[in-house]
């Protein structure tokens, strides 16, 4: 079977020259299983580091992560692809992009500036107009909620108001000694310096779930914002530092949340009133390190007994039993993956294909159906610089 296989490209130090093609076996056959082969550039694109398949049309999306946009790539042939109308702008570092059930909406989240966009879709696929959600703030920041009086709007000191703060602290007999800003001539003041460790907000992922709502992820913020149309309805904080990453929406009702930097996974449900809250929480393994594992992916066993997430650091892939109704978790195993950096994964059947973003390949391993274990490497391909990939069911 085919996969297309997202990388980087030049202009983010990769070795991709846009969206490649796999083949695991027999190009034409549905099994997952047999021999790895890289079968060369599908199209060429600007860092492809993320791919969504249209359900219906033979288009498939890429998330153009360094030029802030996403672009459509009609399908012109087994191993090709055209491009399907101009990129749309949809934020800086755009690195994860979803569809809606239905196919009319494909929402973006850009880890550079936490911009969420929906681009409309029209009935062949092609893009359409791209709106920018609201934006955040950090729910931790507590300037953020109580900003200095003496901050303006623009984020430069109001020297009339803190002057006349100072004339008052002083009293009547040193008050003449601070500088009188009242008066209407232009006065300069220093620029803002940053503070180059300060918390910003980065959307990471998008993840459609019941009742007509979607969750994006914002790594920075550490939240989980959720959403029903262009209007966020709640927000959910994580424990600070976490930095939520990427989720997937298990059949019992819960949005299981894997943090790339705390190595958690939580779960997340909405109550009988719809207010979404953390409902569990486990670590990924208990035999990864802080600071030096950095979880990537999490993906569901179709039967939904278990979970994959795949590590970078010790460059592994751990499996997560679901409990109690998807109400509970538990840490299973830690294998090696295999590959260095595992960037992304998907499961098909009983095979587990992993790419290694920094080994510059890709490989397959068996998955057992009743433990969930990812079992002995299968295959290996080297491919350049792979950071996703989409199955095709040809």
């Amino acid at each position: 079977m085919r996969f297309w296989l997202g990388g980087y490209t030049a202009d983010m130090s990769g070795h991709a020259s846009g969206i490649g093609v796999l083949v695991a076996g027999e190009p034409a056959a549905q099994s997952p299983r047999g021999a790895l082969t890289f079968g060369g550039t599908a199209v060429h694109a600007e860092s492809p580091s993320w791919l969504v398949a249209h359900p219906t049309e033979d288009v498939v999306y890429a998330t153009l992560e360094e030029r802030g946009a996403v672009q459509a790539f009609r399908r012109t042939g087994d191993d090709t692809l055209a491009p399907l109308g101009a990129p749309v702008s949809t934020g800086y570092a755009t690195c994860h992009a979803a569809i809606a059930p239905g196919a009319g909406t494909l929402v973006t989240a850009a880890y550079g500036d936490g911009t969420i966009t929906r681009v409309a879709l029209a009935a062949d696929g092609s893009l359409g107009v791209a709106t920018a959600l609201s934006s955040t703030t950090d729910p931790y920041s507590f300037e953020a909620a109580n900003p200095p009086a003496s901050l303006a709007a623009n984020g430069t000191v109001d020297l009339s108001a803190a002057a006349a703060a100072l004339r008052e602290a002083a009293g009547p007999e040193f008050a003449h000694l601070v500088p009188d800003y009242d008066n209407p001539e232009p006065v300069e003041t220093l620029p803002v310096v940053e503070d180059p460790n300060a918390r910003v907000s980065r959307g990471h992922h998008t993840t459609f779930v019941s009742g007509g709502l979607f969750a994006t992820t914002d790594l920075g913020f550490d939240l989980v914002r959720i959403w029903r149309g262009d209007t966020e309805i709640q927000q959910v904080a994580l424990p600070k530092g976490s930095g939520p990453r990427h989720a997937v929406w298990h059949p019992s009702g819960h949005l299981y949340v894997v943090t790339e930097y705390s190595g958690e996974v939580y779960g997340l449900a909405p109550d009988r009133e719809g207010v979404w809250r953390i409902v569990t929480a486990v670590p990924v393994s208990r035999e990864t390190s802080f600071g030096v594992d950095y979880p990537a992916e999490i993906s569901t066993t179709i039967d939904g007994l278990y979970l994959h997430v795949t590590v970078r650091g010790s460059n592994t892939v751990a499996t997560i039993a679901v409990l109690d109704g998807g109400a509970r978790l538990e840490s299973v195993a830690l294998v090696e993956s295999g590959v260095d950096w595992p960037r992304h994964h998907v499961l098909v059947g009983d095979t587990i294909f992993v790419t290694g973003q920094r080994s510059d390949d890709v490989v397959s391993r068996s998955v057992d159906p009743r433990t969930g274990i990812v079992g002995q490497l299968l295959h290996r391909t080297p491919a350049p610089t792979p950071t996703a990939l989409v199955p095709l069911f040809d």
